[in-house]
C-alpha cells in the first residue's frame, strides 16, 4: 500500500469528534434545505417567516466567523487538502460539512479509487435525472483523487466526459477511476459512472503536476484577498 493509501485509509477510519459530528448534522438539514425548496409551492406568508428565520440563523452564524480569516486549513479539493477536515469536511463534493454537496463517499480500493453518491432534485438537470454539469463536477472530483495516486498530484488540465445515458436522481451511483499512465508532469486518468449495471457517463481526464510551491503561493493570494477591504 502506497504512503497515499496508507494516509487516505487511517483519515477515513477515523472517528468523527463531537463537533464534526455536529457540524455534519447541521449540513444535513441544511441539504434538506436546499431540496425542499426546489419542490415546495408553498404559500407566500410562509415563504416570507421562512426567510425571516433563516436570516436570524444566517446572522448568528456570521457572528461565529472570523472576520477576514480562514476557517480551515489547505484545500478543500481532495488531491490537495491540507488537513483532514479539508480533506473530508470542505469539499463542495465529498464534504460532510458542505451542503452544497450530496456528498460523494471516496473509498481507495487497491490501484483504483470508488465513489458512491445519490443526488437529489436539487441537482436535477432532464428530468429525473442528474444535471450533466454535476455530472462532470463528480468527474473531476472522482479523477482527482485518482490522480494523486500517482504520487505526484497536480490540477486539471483537461476533463473529456462521454454521456452515456440519463443518470438518475435518487439512486446509488457507483463511481470508478484510475490512473491510465503518467506522461511528464500529466498524468492521464479515465473513469466511469454507473447507476446498476447501467453505464451512464465515462470520463477521461488529464491533471498536471504542481509544484507544491504554488500551491503554498494559491494559499497566500487566498489569504491576501480575504484580508483584503471588500
Amino acid at each position: 500500500m502506497s504512503e497515499y493509501q496508507t494516509h487516505w485509509s487511517q483519515l477515513a477510519a477515523a472517528e468523527p469528534d463531537e463537533h464534526r459530528r455536529a457540524a455534519w448534522n447541521l449540513a444535513d438539514e441544511l441539504r434538506r434545505i436546499i431540496e425542499l425548496l426546489t419542490l415546495v409551492d408553498a404559500p407566500t406568508e410562509e415563504l416570507a417567516n421562512a426567510a425571516e428565520a433563516a436570516h436570524t440563523f444566517v446572522d448568528r452564524l456570521d457572528d461565529l466567523l472570523p472576520k477576514r480569516t480562514w476557517s480551515y486549513e489547505g484545500f478543500s479539493e481532495t488531491a490537495v487538502a491540507g488537513s483532514p477536515v479539508a480533506f473530508f469536511d470542505r469539499s463542495p463534493l465529498i464534504g460532510r460539512a458542505n451542503p452544497l454537496a450530496p456528498p460523494i463517499d471516496l473509498e481507495v480500493v487497491g490501484d483504483h479509487v470508488e465513489g458512491r453518491a445519490r443526488f437529489s432534485a436539487a441537482y436535477e438537470g432532464p428530468p429525473g435525472s442528474v444535471h450533466g454539469g454535476f455530472v462532470a463536477a463528480a468527474f473531476d472530483e472522482v479523477l482527482g483523487m485518482a490522480q494523486t495516486m500517482s504520487g505526484n498530484p497536480g490540477m486539471t488540465g483537461t476533463l473529456k466526459i462521454v454521456y452515456r445515458s440519463p443518470t438518475p436522481l435518487y439512486e446509488e451511483l457507483r463511481f470508478r477511476a484510475h490512473v491510465d499512465r503518467v506522461e511528464g508532469r500529466k498524468i492521464f486518468v479515465s473513469g466511469t459512472c454507473h447507476a446498476g449495471e447501467r453505464l451512464t457517463a465515462e470520463a477521461e481526464g488529464i491533471f498536471i503536476s504542481v509544484d507544491l510551491e504554488k500551491f503554498a503561493q494559491m494559499m497566500r493570494e487566498r489569504e491576501a484577498r480575504r484580508d483584503s477591504p471588500s
